[in-house]
């Protein structure tokens, strides 16, 4: 091997700071792709339900068709990044997101727009934080993965911040339809060409780079045939399938619980307004309080966060002090479970193989979160009041909880037998 290539090799092998291009690049595009791609739609859809009167379960309808989707593409995403084409998945994945917004601009039809808008939720899995996790994880090796992933998740921490607002402001003053447009602009333009541009297989970790230049399938095949053999993989997968169902549902259903519970709107929007920013102080709170703590104890500790939060909102009498309390702990719990969920595979199951094995355990994760939402409106629907899904809802942070736990004590004990 000639000096040069152990020159190239040696660079590449230091993982990425921080606050490098890589990292940054990443870290707008992150920004642009959820703010465009996942925080705007429930403002588009409000926006088209007046302007063509067509109903709610229509509109959601076609979010959960695509949350679905990017749950069966979860994996052969995660297969594409661990071979290299980490670049080809984010940025193609960006050019065709941006093309099927710019077709929604267009819609008149039910029908047309099922196509868009489910298309562009199946591109999620290409272009949020799973693969982008994958293309840190190959740059910096499994291994050494935890800062970039950790920075990561705090640029996208800033994505409804920065586009809810844009996208309200857009909305007022042009209408939906040129909204769109501008958001397809963004990913056609921006986080096209940010992704194509940071993402190099050059500069991967030598280890992961040899890893796809042998024979890929078998390789990678083996790899999540032995994790999913480990009774880690599928406590992890629970675990996982609560907290995206748990949330997704809270997510969607926080603003008329509230309200049916005698809030006033005022009130609860200011209220969930703490969210996004509890995310990001949990994320910083973890990057300088605990930079090396295991990801064990961190995701220990965190998990049982929520189902306390969700006590507090179900016996304690509604008041703004209390939700607010109760949105800025479950938001940084939140922000830090992100960090858990994308470190979670390298630290407590396998270093091999990152972007496959973590594919395969958000399968199911995408699904619930898709299907979750609309199980509590028709659990609502069928009780008449939120106290029936709060109880589901508190059930499901404690399996979270549970499930979590065991995968804790299932890994420290491979690890102590290895």
């Amino acid at each position: 091997m000639s000096d040069g290539v152990l020159i190239q090799q040696a660079s590449s092998a230091r993982p990425p700071s921080p606050r490098s291009i890589f990292i940054t690049g990443l870290g707008i595009g992150q920004i642009c792709s959820w703010g465009s791609l996942y925080y705007s739609f429930p403002l588009i859809a409000e926006a088209m339900r007046h302007d063509l009167g067509w109903s709610k379960t229509e509109l959601y309808g076609a979010a959960t068709l695509g949350l679905a989707l990017a749950g069966f593409a979860a994996y052969p995403v995660g297969v594409a990044v661990d071979r290299g084409h980490g670049r080809i998945v984010m940025a193609a994945g960006s050019v065709l997101a941006g093309v099927l917004l710019l077709a929604w601009s267009q819609v008149s039809s039910v029908v047309v727009f099922y196509i868009c808008a489910a298309g562009i939720g199946a591109l999620q899995a290409a272009t949020l934080y799973e693969p982008a996790f994958a293309v840190v994880a190959r740059r910096a090796g499994a291994g050494h993965a935890r800062s970039g992933i950790t920075a990561l998740t705090l640029w996208g921490g800033f994505a409804s911040t920065v586009f809810i607002p844009l996208v309200q402001l857009l909305l007022d003053h042009y209408g939906w339809r040129d909204t769109l447009m501008v958001l397809g602009a963004i990913n056609l333009v921006l986080c096209a060409g940010l992704y194509a541009g940071v993402i190099n297989r050059r500069l991967d970790h030598p280890a992961e780079a040899s890893e796809a230049s042998q024979d890929a399938s078998r390789t990678t095949g083996s790899v999540v045939r032995w994790a999913m053999r480990q009774p880690v993989f599928w406590a992890l997968a629970i675990a996982f399938t609560a907290y995206s169902a748990t949330f997704s549902a809270f997510t969607f259903h926080l603003y008329p619980l509230l309200t049916e519970r005698g809030l006033e709107n005022a009130a609860v929007v200011a209220a969930m307004a703490i969210i996004g920013p509890a995310q990001v102080a949990g994320r910083v709170a973890i990057w300088v309080l605990a930079p090396r703590a295991s990801v064990r104890i961190i995701g220990c500790a965190i998990v049982l966060v929520f189902p306390v939060a969700l006590l507090m909102l179900a016996e304690l009498p509604p008041s703004f002090t209390l939700i607010a309390i109760v949105a800025a702990l479950y938001g940084s719990a939140n922000g830090i479970m992100t960090i858990v969920r994308g470190l979670s595979v390298p630290e407590m199951l396998s270093r091999q193989a990152y972007g496959s094995v973590n594919g395969a355990l958000s399968a199911p994760s995408s699904v619930s979160r898709a299907i979750a939402p609309l199980g509590m409106a028709a659990l609502w629907s069928a009780t008449g009041s939120y106290d029936a899904v709060l109880l589901t809802l508190i059930a499901g942070t404690l399996l979270l909880s549970l499930s979590f736990w065991s995968a804790a004590i299932l890994s420290r004990r491979a690890a102590q037998l290895v």
